[in-house]
């Protein structure tokens, strides 16, 4: 998770540029429950590991808009790729990025979800501020990104706490994975390739 570390004083900042409006309950109220039955999801004594990966997929699938995610991460390539491709991309991108939260996730798994605050950048897109609690003391900040759409609420991006810094996975993602398509003429098998190896990697590390 190297390139999570890096450009973390940007992505901060790009994050939190717009200025701040009222803090919206319903959206702290919205990552307060889901996100504590997505953490529950990982410790749930009478699943396997195979079982355990289906249910947290399942929650991450409800809570969040990955489709939203993965176009907003190849940025103008999601017009580019043809409908096969992009539909091939996406189905990479999905299981790239439940890997990466469930990988991070996991050491807080069962741990109670605090909501300390939140911002709302306009009336439909809101920043909830949680800490995810443990018993040693090691509590993790994580921020999400909650947009409101036609009534219904889902997360966009998360900010993890990597290393001190906090990173918003899916503006770190953007900008690694523009610069491979550039580098290689926006071949979406090549990025859909890179995307599959790293997964492959995250999941041969994953608890069992």
């Amino acid at each position: 998770m190297t390139f999570l570390r890096n450009t973390a004083l940007a992505i901060t900042a790009l994050a939190l540029s717009a200025a701040p409006a009222f803090a919206d309950a319903e959206a702290e109220a919205y990552v307060q429950a889901n996100a504590s039955d997505v953490l529950a999801s990982l410790n749930d004594p009478a699943l396997d590991a195979t079982q355990r990966t289906q249910a947290f997929s399942r929650y991450m699938d409800e809570f969040t808009d990955l489709n939203a995610v993965a176009n907003f991460v190849i940025g103008k390539y999601s017009r580019r790729f043809t409908p096969d491709e992009l539909a091939r991309y996406r189905t990479a991108f999905r299981d790239y990025a439940l890997a990466v939260y469930e990988a991070q996730l996991d050491d807080y798994r069962g741990n109670a979800v605090v909501v300390e605050g939140s911002v709302d950048r306009t009336a439909t897109d809101s920043i909830v501020d949680t800490v995810i609690k443990r018993q040693d003391g090691k509590d993790m900040d994580v921020r999400w990104r909650v947009l409101k759409r036609d009534g219904k609420f889902q997360v966009v991006d998360v900010a993890l706490n990597i290393d001190g810094n906090l990173i918003w996975l899916g503006i770190e993602q953007r900008a690694q994975f523009i610069a491979l398509l550039d580098r290689s003429n926006g071949s979406a098998d090549a990025l859909i390739n890179k995307i599959n190896s790293m997964t492959a990697d995250l999941k041969a590390s994953k608890r069992t």
